[in-house]
């Protein structure tokens, strides 16, 4: 339904969009913008440089304080033209703003929320994206129709249809008697079956995403996981690629990183060796000969199977608990309010680099850290005021080294996104952007002609 001033497109991870070229001034502090012309959303009010402004103060995702926080302004010069300007060098302030990492860029309409209000807008959304809002029954249906006046290209399908179905088998059944064309995140069981299927197709593709060990506990002197030991114990209990096999069959890339190595100013860590013996016996020289209860293991919904998995094989070495399956709400709101304890299996596929990464995940300020190092913060700090590509990777990788030797999580993978496509569908867009793992762009799905 929307779209933004850039994001992905097919061969460009940062494709001019709504904004069809950019420049930054010598001294990396002011970014201006030139808009695309004659646009118009959705309810056919024009696209102007008032919107993107609207939109970036509106914008309250993870990323909204530090975003305007170093934005010391934006300004209209003309209603195609919008400049930013920052209170000092930033060099990811393209990443963070205008990309998928955050969100921030993606435009909605000044004038239509400022006259129904922001609960109207939940109800009608306007955007200027591929589909236009039809109607919506909240967690169930979601009905979109074809922007035929889209800038890209006009869809070729007049009609999508969104289904809220978190159970995989009932995915998978509607996907075989043809009640839906594409079947979303397959995994284990559902993703072989759909393999094996002469009707069926099964789509991979391995987005910028990574599983991994969280330690929440880790900063709590009084927890078995304030030893760097039990985290490695931990860490090497898991049998990574048998649980790529199960879960994702073997498609997965292992990784002993919270960052996906194809990012930039990612440096490729390789996985702790699955060592239960050696598991054991670092148990046994933290203190813990016998293991301990670990209360909760808590996978992101809905891979409960990726809990299961976890518990079991720390149960293996002596580290016991009880896998916790939890609404999706709920996990994200445990996650960013700090509150979560015991182990959480969790991945993110949030677009963007390793610095993005490290802010949102490793730094002590960071949303969904529970805690951190100095010397970590100290690098961060350094790394985010260097305009200097080769030394900024320098500073990178060394915080990077610093997460992997001090096990602050246990890498798994990094994930083969998988999806069932059914016989209709002659091109079901995925992974047509290694940067996305669901379909896009939408405008690029099509279907067989009958």
């Amino acid at each position: 339904m929307h779209d933004a001033l850039m994001k992905p497109l097919p061969g460009n991870d940062m494709a001019p969009c709504l904004a069809e070229s950019w420049k930054e001034s010598p001294d990396g502090l002011v970014y201006e913008f030139k808009l695309r012309q004659g646009l118009k959303f959705h309810n056919g009010d024009p696209f102007t440089a008032d919107d993107v402004k609207f939109s970036f103060h509106r914008y309250k995702g993870a990323a909204a304080k530090l975003l305007h926080d170093r934005v010391k302004s934006v300004d209209v010069l003309d209603p195609l033209r919008v400049r930013f300007v920052l209170d000092k060098p930033w060099p990811d302030f393209l990443l963070f703003y205008a990309t998928p990492a955050t969100g921030a860029a993606w435009i909605v309409p000044k004038k239509y929320i400022e006259k129904v209000g922001e609960e109207g807008f939940r109800r009608q959304p306007v955007g200027l994206g591929p589909y236009r809002f039809v109607r919506q029954s909240p967690g169930v249906e979601l009905v979109l129709e074809a922007n035929e006046q889209y800038w890209r290209k006009k869809p070729s399908i007049k009609t999508v249809v969104f289904k809220g179905v978190p159970d995989r088998t009932t995915r998978l059944a509607m996907l075989k008697t043809g009640e839906a064309d594409i079947g979303y995140l397959m995994v284990g069981v559902e993703a072989a079956t759909i393999k094996a299927d002469p009707k069926l197709r099964l789509a991979k593709v391995i987005p910028p995403a990574a599983w991994w060990l969280d330690f929440p506990e880790q900063w709590n002197p009084k927890s078995p996981w304030n030893d760097r030991r039990v985290r490695l114990a931990a860490t090497m209990s898991v049998d990574k690629q048998a649980l790529n096999e199960a879960e994702r069959l073997g498609f997965s890339r292992l990784t002993g990183s919270i960052i996906p190595s194809v990012m930039e100013f990612a440096l490729r860590v390789e996985p702790h060796p699955y060592d239960p013996t050696h598991a054991k016996r670092l148990l046994s020289d933290a203190g813990y000969p016998n293991g301990f209860d670990a209360g909760e293991i808590t996978p992101l919904p809905p891979f409960t199977t990726m809990g299961e998995s976890v518990a079991n094989y720390l149960a293996a070495v002596g580290i016991r608990s009880r896998v916790r399956a939890m609404e999706r709400a709920t996990f994200m709101e445990a996650w960013r309010t700090k509150t979560r304890q015991g182990v959480f299996v969790t991945v993110t596929a949030a677009p963007g680099n390793a610095a993005s990464r490290i802010e949102n995940f490793v730094i002590s300020t960071a949303p969904y850290a529970t805690g951190g190092y100095p010397d970590i913060d100290e690098l961060y700090r350094q790394q985010a005021q260097e305009r200097d590509r080769k030394k900024r990777e320098a500073l990178l990788h060394q915080i990077q080294r610093l997460m992997h030797e001090r096990v602050m999580y246990g890498g798994i993978f990094e994930p083969a996104t998988l999806h069932g496509i059914g016989p209709r569908v002659e091109e079901a867009g995925v992974g047509l952007s290694a940067q996305l793992y669901f379909t896009s762009p939408w405008e690029d799905m099509r279907l067989k002609k009958q």
